[in-house]
């Protein structure tokens, strides 16, 4: 037996990995023993055995027979398939332009090989799924600290305060956050959490904050008061703010007691809740957020979040949220792919302003107007858009304006069952990657090795698009190996493929380097951190402004939906994998005890959504005081129509499909979506069998 150092490929985190490999078979998989997560593994990684022997996911290039959505398909092979995307896209770029197509992906530390094909063939037009993600603490962070948020590292093992706002970091499962959590509270850390729902991460904490639906920018403006107004912040920070003055006056009249009515949290526990994050500062940590694609104030509360960090010194503070090395501070820095090619300066499809680039759900209005241009071709790069977007159906519509789709993807999916041509992608234990970097107090570069032969007739996404790039004259990226790309990606650094071989990846530094605010030089234009932020504010968008009340519900059977995750499955992806399906096969609906009670609604009953345009769908009830009453919950991925997926197909409500004119409501300051704004109504429905 043979042991490969690989990357896992379940979800976005993707831990490093220890596969055992036996006779050509995946045998075992755990974490690699040798990172600083050890030999830990969720069950979405463990899973990535069951998902390499999957009959059901797409085992060869797959051509559509019928109209969309038909579910009919042609198996070719890939000289078929590729020849025929190829050709539709030469076709497509001869007559409307190169900018006429454009890519979406999942994001994550692969995406400079997706930006070199999109620059070769000389389109703007390539997105991430941020908008329904990451988005609004994206651009918060640069109008906050003019830095991309990875630069900023969690540093949760060394807090001795840790607040978690609308994040389930213990059930999320990102291990690294679980294993910093855990240690810091095995050393003393408190633990503060503020949801709308009893989540995993509630269970453990200290404190449990019970917030209603929307509120959290008021909840963050009331800490952000008794701070000032006790002077509980560091003195010594007040020379690194820009705009002291105006944060000052803008909280003003927003004190605990205000708060308390937006929030439903007693003014006293807010107050109390600021004085211990006083006492435990620097090293407190309020988290600015992950998926923050929630509301139309999201940008301005992750906003709020890192003034309250600012405020009580953590940024650059151990314990609280140090600035990281780039690989290119230590004199290491991997060739990128993209520079193959220049940059395209053409502007983007979605017509965001210079802040906001990359608005996916935007850029599809192209297809239909043609304003700027028109868009023609869309390719999925393992982006499942039909589910991780709001309102399918409307999606479905621009989508249908479009002469080609092409779905590069591992499993089944209704954006893959859409699509007119799927390029099977081999999962992460069969398929290599380019090389990658990891930012860090200790920087690295990191290997995705093949740990197997692929078992079906599927492919490596680097395989795929250096197969089309060849065909389109695309010389310079028409790589035949993967040790050419790494070769050229390690040129200059003076290491060597063989480097990666003993641990799978590559420190860049030999100890941890902590950096504190006074060494680095904010990138804003004040070159500090700014409460207002000045490039937003001369574009007219005002960063600190009044809060809002959201809306409530407005009749007895009316709530707020609310999405979320779970440990077992990641997003959409993985309900229809043979191990994961099992152990959670559906989702089920949160509905608060006193509400349910008042719709005669037990808990296990059936009962069916429903929003304005009519019924979603039914599920069974979990009647529960863990929800708040306003809200009613669901775990997302569920209510899958693709008959290809057949352990998933029919179980459980999609909650996107709640989400009617989904694509319209947007943060107006970051561009996240606004997932959470939307109502449905409940009622009991008839068991069935």
């Amino acid at each position: 037996m043979k042991t490969v150092y690989s990357v896992c490929g379940m979800c976005g985190t993707r831990c490093p990995v220890a596969v055992g490999v036996e006779n050509g078979e995946a045998v075992w998989i755990q974490g690699n023993p040798h990172s600083a997560t050890g030999s830990t593994l969720c069950p979405r990684g463990i899973a990535a055995l069951a998902l390499e022997k999957d009959s059901e996911r797409p085992q060869s290039p797959l051509m559509r027979v019928g109209a969309r959505g038909g579910h009919k398909w042609r198996a070719v092979r890939w000289e078929e398939a590729l020849d025929a995307v190829a050709g539709k896209l030469r076709a497509i770029r001869d007559q409307y332009g190169p900018e006429s197509v454009m890519f979406s992906h999942r994001g994550g530390p692969f995406t400079d090989l997706y930006k070199a094909f999109a620059r070769g063939l000389g389109t703007p037009n390539i997105y991430s799924h941020s908008v329904t993600c990451t988005r609004n603490v994206d651009q918060a962070c640069a109008s906050v600290l003019g830095l991309d948020r990875g630069r900023l590292v969690i540093d949760y093992r060394e807090s001795k305060h840790i607040v978690l706002q609308s994040r389930n970091a213990l059930e999320a499962l990102n291990l690294a956050e679980v294993a910093g959590i855990t240690a810091a509270r095995a050393n003393g850390c408190k633990v503060t959490v503020m949801d709308v729902r009893a989540t995993v991460s509630a269970a453990k904490a200290d404190t449990f904050f019970f917030v209603r639906p929307g509120t959290d920018y008021a909840m963050n403006l009331a800490v952000l008061h008794v701070l000032i107004s006790e002077k509980l912040y560091d003195p010594h920070m007040l020379p690194y703010i820009d705009g002291f003055g105006e944060l000052e006056e803008r909280v003003r009249p927003c004190t605990p007691e205000w708060a308390e009515t937006e929030t439903g949290i007693k003014a006293d526990r807010i107050v109390r809740l600021a004085r211990e994050l006083a006492e435990a500062a620097p090293r407190v940590l309020w988290y600015p957020g992950w998926f923050t694609a929630r509301y139309a104030d999201s940008f301005v509360t992750v906003r709020s979040a890192y003034l309250i960090n600012a405020l009580l010194g953590s940024i650059g503070a151990r314990g609280g949220m140090p600035i990281s090395l780039s690989p290119k501070e230590t004199g290491k820095r991997l060739r990128p792919l993209s520079a193959l090619y220049p940059n395209i300066t053409k502007p983007m499809a979605d017509k965001a302003d210079w802040q906001q680039p990359g608005l996916l759900h935007r850029a599809f209005d192209a297809a239909v107007t043609g304003d700027p241009y028109p868009v023609r071709a869309y390719i999925s790069m393992r982006h499942n858009i039909l589910s991780s977007l709001p309102d399918p159906d409307t999606l479905r519509s621009k989508l249908d304006k479009l002469d080609l789709i092409v779905a590069i993807t591992t499993t089944w999916s209704p954006t893959a069952d859409y699509a007119d041509i799927v390029l099977p992608l081999s999962p992460a234990l069969s398929r290599e990657s380019i090389l990658a970097s990891k930012l860090g107090l200790k920087p690295q570069f990191f290997r995705r090795q093949r740990a197997v032969q692929p078992r079906f007739d599927t492919r490596a996404d680097w395989e795929i698009l250096c197969g089309l790039a060849s065909r389109l004259g695309l010389d310079k990226l028409a790589f035949s190996r993967i040790e050419d790309i790494w070769n050229y990606q390690l040129e200059g650094t003076g290491l060597g493929i063989e480097a990666f071989d003993a641990t799978g990846f590559v420190p860049l530094a030999s100890a941890p380097r902590w950096k504190t605010l006074a060494e680095t030089t904010l990138p804003t234009p004040s070159g500090k951190i700014e409460a207002r932020s000045r490039l937003w504010a001369a574009s007219g968008h005002d960063t600190l402004p009044p809060y809002t009340a959201p809306e409530r519900p407005a009749a007895p059977d009316q709530f707020r939906v609310i999405p979320g995750r779970a440990a077992l499955h990641t997003q959409a992806s993985t309900t229809n994998n043979p191990l994961l399906s099992e152990l959670a096969p559906t989702n089920t609906l949160w509905i608060h005890t006193e509400r349910a009670q008042a719709l005669g609604i037990a808990d296990g009953d059936w009962v069916e959504v429903c929003t304005a345009t009519g019924p979603v769908g039914r599920l069974r009830a979990k009647v529960t005081t863990g929800i708040h009453p306003e809200a009613v919950f669901m775990l997302h991925g569920f209510g899958r129509k693709t008959p290809q997926e057949t352990r998933a197909f029919g179980k459980g409500v999609a909650d996107e499909a709640c989400m009617s004119s989904g694509l319209e409501h947007e943060d107006p300051l970051g561009g996240g979506l606004a997932l959470q704004k939307h109502f449905v109504t409940i009622r009991k429905a008839e068991e069935t069998n």
